[in-house]
């Protein structure tokens, strides 16, 4: 699927995802499916499921035969069905979703929105898919207002080189903006919300090791860096947190919901 930078990078393996933004991810399923909603008996769409972090919280509520999962990238299709082998998963992309009206009860994009080639028209095919009176919820992590998972990251990176895009124009990433977006895609009774999550972290080296490894724009950013220079990065992120001992961190994601 094309999109913002970094994109692509979600190409990654699922184990590579889970060590980096997927450690994150089952804490903020739970927060999203509750804002959401949902509940016993729905039939429930994961837009843009990754290797599985909100498929494996709806699975335990609702049942692999009541989920259904898709994701433009291959591999990441491949992960969700060895993890979940009785959800219906299949490769297909947010803006042109292979399903027809009504199909389900409620769809739900986790960290997906923000790396949509068209936001709204991924959004308008959620609600297509959503019967009237179900309800189309999605949530992205606050990249705007600096309370992301990888902000300690971007904010070492602007201090080396300040024009680096650091996701925080993405789309629904700033408040207010997710709510807007499904405004735009004609939802109907729009709330929003705000999420937090935390993640310990076991040393400085067990944060950075993932953005060694490609995943997302912050791993595409370090790639492309000459050696030195990644050097130079990695010591300024250390100052950007508690230090090199165990610490804990919190992060938020902006959260929506609206009808069809």
């Amino acid at each position: 699927m094309a999109g913002p930078p970094g994109a692509a990078t979600f190409r990654a393996g699922a184990d590579v995802y889970d060590r980096h933004i997927g450690r994150y991810g089952s804490s903020l399923a739970a927060g999203l499916i509750a804002a959401a909603g949902v509940g016993p008996g729905v039939r429930a769409l994961d837009v843009g499921c990754g290797p599985g972090a909100l498929t494996g919280e709806l699975v335990a509520r609702l049942g692999a035969d009541a989920v259904t999962a898709v994701d433009p990238a291959e591999g990441f299709v491949e992960a969700l069905r060895a993890r979940h082998p009785d959800v219906t998963a299949q490769r297909a992309a947010a803006e042109r979703l292979p399903f027809p009206d009504d199909a389900f009860d409620v769809a739900l994009a986790q960290l997906v929105v923000h790396f949509m080639a068209d936001p709204v028209a991924g959004l308008r095919e959620m609600a297509r898919v959503t019967r009237p009176g179900g309800g189309v919820a999605a949530c992205v992590w606050d990249h705007g207002g600096g309370q992301g998972p990888v902000t300690p990251f971007w904010r070492a990176v602007r201090e080396r080189d300040p024009d680096a895009d650091d996701e925080s124009d993405l789309a629904g990433a700033r408040d207010g903006h997710l709510a807007a977006l499904f405004a735009e895609a004609g939802l109907r009774d729009v709330e929003d919300t705000a999420l937090a999550v935390e993640r310990r972290y076991e040393s400085f080296e067990d944060w950075w090791e993932p953005y060694t490894l490609g995943v997302g724009p912050a791993g595409a950013y370090v790639a492309r860096l000459p050696a030195h220079d990644r050097e130079a990065l990695r010591e300024r992120c250390r100052w950007q947190l508690p230090g090199d001992g165990p610490f804990t961190l919190t992060a938020r994601a902006w959260a929506a919901r609206g009808r069809p």
